[in-house]
């Protein structure tokens, strides 16, 4: 994606943003004369759906010069999406198993460096994520995730049951798994990569066709749901479900941007073939995280709803934080060598192909 004029004042730079959150991208937005970039862009609030979502008024530390857009050093260039079909491997994954670690009206993606403007989130793996967590800070922190070489922030808008928070328990699965067919072109996330996928703003029939929907919300034999279900079997072994998948394209230019999605697309479909590529302005083949949320709520759901609003608001952010060595161990090994890894990187159906992790998902 061409950058855009850094001349945009941040009032205009502000309401490009809330209209793609809305869905109508493509606007023609004029540039007045050019002004510097300041964090103290004008505050308002949007509302769709019944939720209000407040403009951001400064930018991340890592952001040069507040423009919206983080620069990844180095680029990636050179790159052209992969249009090979290799061996056919039903699998080729491996799971981040992370445990909620807490919950904060924060937002370090969109709201960087303003705690408290946020809806609610439940944030799993870094221990420390917060408005104003950078790459450095997540770095610097402790995970819940099983590897200790994922210090990744994940979080999410936080599901209640009238007033009561309810939180997954125990590790959560969250895959990164080839979202392309030639899984062997698929390379590491680079570090402080961050995104959103979907947005608490979307309609209902936006998230039940959105790229990332899987199976919608699901408990017992209700699936599809694109809200909560009105009830769901009162039984221990029943639990609200979610599954939602991310895109796996990056530009190869920039660690995020103003709308913290541009950076990065959905796989396409190769021209005459049932084939997934990336497309050709975002060539850079990722893992593709996919959300597998259990929340532990069932029976009556009358009152069940997320910080950002109905069932179809749900969305998810990721900003990475891997260690460069584990993360790519894991990659090669599961992704591009076609397994079924769980979190040490070890497929139980391959034993012949040993694991990537040695038994405390460490390096070995």
């Amino acid at each position: 994606m061409p950058r855009r004029s850094k001349g945009l004042s941040a009032t205009l730079i502000t309401g490009a943003l809330l209209l793609t959150s809305l869905g109508l991208g493509g606007i023609a937005v004029s540039a007045g004369p050019p002004a510097p970039h300041t964090a103290a862009a004008s505050a308002f609030a949007a509302t769709h759906s019944g939720h209000a979502m407040a403009a951001s008024t400064a930018t991340s530390p890592e952001d040069p010069d507040g423009d919206g857009y983080i620069p990844a050093n180095p680029p990636v260039t050179g790159v052209t999406p992969s249009t090979q079909d290799p061996p056919h491997r039903y699998f080729h994954e491996f799971q981040a198993n992370c445990s909620v670690t807490h919950t904060r009206p924060d937002d370090p993606i969109v709201y960087p460096q303003q705690p408290g403007k946020s809806h609610d989130h439940t944030f799993m793996g870094n221990t420390t994520t917060d408005a104003n967590s950078t790459t450095a800070s997540l770095s610097a922190g402790g995970t819940t995730c099983k590897a200790p070489g994922d210090l990744s922030g994940y979080w999410m808008p936080t599901l209640y049951n009238g007033n009561q928070q309810i939180l997954p328990v125990g590790p959560q699965v969250i895959y990164y798994k080839s979202g392309v067919t030639d899984y062997t072109s698929v390379r590491p996330f680079p570090k402080g990569l961050r995104f959103v996928v979907g947005s608490p703003l979307q309609s209902a029939d936006e998230f039940r066709h959105h790229p990332g929907f899987v199976e919608g919300w699901e408990c017992g034999d209700s699936y599809f749901n694109t809200e909560f279900p009105a009830t769901c079997p009162n039984r221990a072994d029943v639990q609200l479900n979610i599954r939602f998948q991310a895109p796996s394209c990056w530009d190869g230019t920039y660690l995020d941007t103003p709308d913290h999605k541009s950076h990065m697309a959905y796989p396409v479909v190769k021209p005459g073939t049932n084939d997934n590529m990336c497309p050709a302005d975002h060539p850079v083949a990722l893992p593709m995280i996919e959300f597998k949320m259990a929340f532990p709520v069932n029976g009556d759901m009358s009152k069940v709803r997320l910080s950002s609003g109905t069932g179809h608001s749900f969305h998810y952010d990721f900003f990475n934080a891997w260690d460069d060595r584990t993360l790519k161990a894991l990659v090669d090994h599961c992704v591009v060598g076609g397994l079924q890894c769980d979190a040490r990187g070890y497929d139980e159906t391959h034993p012949e192909a040993g694991a990537a992790l040695d038994e405390h998902y460490r390096l070995p």
